[in-house]
């Protein structure tokens, strides 16, 4: 079976005579971009394009973008051979920028501009923040939404949890059903918000948006109402709405879901991958994990692990395979061949005779329950909720190596220059060598503690603490 993750490239549009009034932003952007007569937000597109044309260049093999949960594949891998090794308030910090509010949702960077989101501790109040790449100065705060009766959020949570997508001149948050909104990079204006969508997430929303094509994808796995939504994210226009299938079979002698329907939510976040050659949306709820056909929603199959509930994280696709932390519960480890339509698998049954959808391995041991997995080469790692980091071989299963760092984590791994970077809640920052053995090669700490995952760019790591926001830098 080949599988390839759907690109997400970006390719903008290059004038030939670019010059310095091209690289002008905003309102007052040229409209005569490559001898072309432009309307002034198109042309405000083509010259955030050129910029990040030339900051590519400048940065060169590194990624300049990351554009959403995880980067630009969604895997939390980048390119960047020479990110920093020893950091700490006095070293290696480029600059240090306070951020209001209270909010676990991750960077997500195109060109000069790095965007969070943000929120008042009640929830009364969601923001998004745009600050400059290089100096850390606000460039824009804009309060999106007021919430007259804010649902209730566990303190563990916080009110901007998901993480943003951005394209060139667009990004894309959201709250979750509080609200969504499209707004445009340069000006700030607000394009289209979405304040209709029902569901109660009981402890606070968790899924990140992703986009393909034309298309804004975002999980909604609430007490009440579980399902998956693909927007145009041109207009916000609802393009599908598919209920979740499973049945969660946790009706008490009333008639009602158990706890009030805690069993059911979910804070996880899409993948896009593609297996032999068919574009496929890959969606963990509580208790499954679904593939579904991308234009048209429709389910294409589904595995089933009733001792799990609450997925936290982002699958992983390799080898053919699929990666994911089944979540809450007694959970663990799925490692699962992605199936044909029609196909429903029960994680937990002995066998899968005559289906192609099947698990490959499972584990108990040491699985993540909010921290995403690493998939390098034929290895995968993970940091668990308790601080144990383990080295599994991809492709049977088999313990590599086993270690206590200590600590809590909830920020997702991060693997760069044969490196991978492991955030904790203490603000502690592990950074151990890829490969077959364990070797820490440092400790840093930093700030009061992260529950956002990184974001790079360039040879600069981005990092959200729980009120400040660093670039780290040699």
């Amino acid at each position: 079976m080949r599988m390839t993750l759907l690109s997400k490239t970006v390719h903008p549009q290059v004038a030939a005579d670019v010059s310095r009034r091209h690289l002008r932003c905003g309102k007052n952007a040229p409209t005569d971009v490559g001898g072309y007569n432009l309307s002034a937000n198109l042309a405000g597109q083509v010259v955030s394009g050129l910029v990040v044309v030339l900051l590519a260049l400048r940065l060169g093999a590194a990624e300049a973008n990351w554009p959403e949960f995880r980067g630009p594949q969604g895997n939390g891998i980048s390119t960047s051979t020479n990110l920093p090794l020893h950091w700490s308030e006095q070293q290696n910090l480029k600059w240090s920028t306070a951020i209001h509010g209270k909010a676990w949702s991750s960077p997500v960077i195109w060109g000069q501009q790095v965007w969070l989101t943000t929120a008042t501790a009640d929830g009364h109040e969601l923001f998004a923040v745009c600050i400059d790449r290089d100096t850390g100065k606000v460039i824009q705060d804009l309060k999106l939404f007021d919430v007259a009766k804010p649902q209730f959020c566990h303190t563990f949570n916080s009110y901007a949890s998901p993480t943003p997508a951005i394209e060139a001149g667009r990004i894309y948050v959201t709250f979750g059903s509080p609200g969504t909104a499209c707004l445009d990079t340069q000006t700030g204006k607000v394009l289209w918000t979405r304040r209709d969508i029902e569901c109660n997430h009981f402890r606070g929303a968790g899924s990140s948006p992703i986009l393909y094509s034309n298309l804004f994808f975002l999980n909604f796995d609430g007490s009440d109402h579980q399902f998956v939504l693909a927007l145009d994210k041109q207009t916000g226009r609802t393009v599908w709405k598919k209920k979740r299938s499973i049945d969660y079979q946790d009706l008490g002698p009333d008639g009602q879901p158990e706890l009030g329907g805690d069993y059911r939510k979910a804070f996880a976040t899409c993948q896009l991958a593609t297996f032999d050659g068919r574009p496929t949306l890959l969606s963990q709820g509580s208790r499954a994990l679904y593939a579904y056909d991308p234009p048209s929603g429709d389910e294409l199959w589904r595995v089933e692990e009733r001792s799990s509930y609450s997925g936290s994280t982002r699958p992983l696709t390799g080898h053919g395979l699929i990666f994911v932390p089944s979540g809450f519960g007694s959970g663990g480890v799925l490692v699962l061949r992605p199936g044909k339509p029609g196909e429903v698998l029960d994680a937990k049954a002995p066998g899968s005779d005559g289906m192609q959808l099947q698990v490959v391995w499972k584990t108990k041991q040491n699985a993540p329950k909010k921290p995403s997995l690493l998939l390098l080469g034929d290895l995968l790692f993970a940091i668990d909720d308790n601080g144990t980091v383990t080295c599994w071989e991809a492709l049977t299963g088999t313990v590599v190596w086993s270690e206590r760092l200590g600590g809590h984590y909830s920020a997702s791994p991060l693997a760069a220059g044969g490196r991978i970077y492991l955030f904790s809640e203490e603000g502690k920052t592990t950074v151990l060598a890829t490969g077959r053995e364990f070797k820490k090669l440092a400790e840093n700490q930093l700030g009061d503690g992260f529950m956002a995952s990184p974001a790079v760019s360039g040879e600069a790591l981005f990092l959200r603490s729980r009120t400040q926001f660093y670039r780290i830098e040699e």
